[in-house]
């Protein structure tokens, strides 16, 4: 068996670990228990893990780090977004 696959294998569980998150972000658009922290120190350490990736050429490594931090972007995005149409909401403005 060519290792490869055992790291396709790793990287596609340990990515498709974010989507329930941001999935459940976006269709309740609550992110009030998700910490804004935690997505941004995951998408440095992926980003540096994809660099790796790409050194090596192990397109394991890069696709998995690449998907992951597509993922993190997602959430962080739509943790501001979400945070900032809550916070005009509660000072009584309007949503653009």
């Amino acid at each position: 068996m060519d290792i490869t696959y055992l790291g396709l294998a790793g990287g596609f569980l340990t990515t498709i670990g974010f989507v329930p998150q941001v999935v459940r972000s976006y269709r309740t658009k609550s992110v009030d228990d998700v910490s804004l922290i935690q997505p941004i120190v995951l998408l440095c350490g992926m980003s540096l893990w994809f660099l790796y990736g790409i050194l090596l050429g192990d397109i394991a490594i890069i696709l998995a780090n690449l998907f992951s931090i597509f993922l993190n972007l997602a959430l962080i995005v739509i943790k501001i977004n979400y945070a900032r149409r809550f916070s005009v909401k509660q000072r009584g403005g309007e949503d653009l």
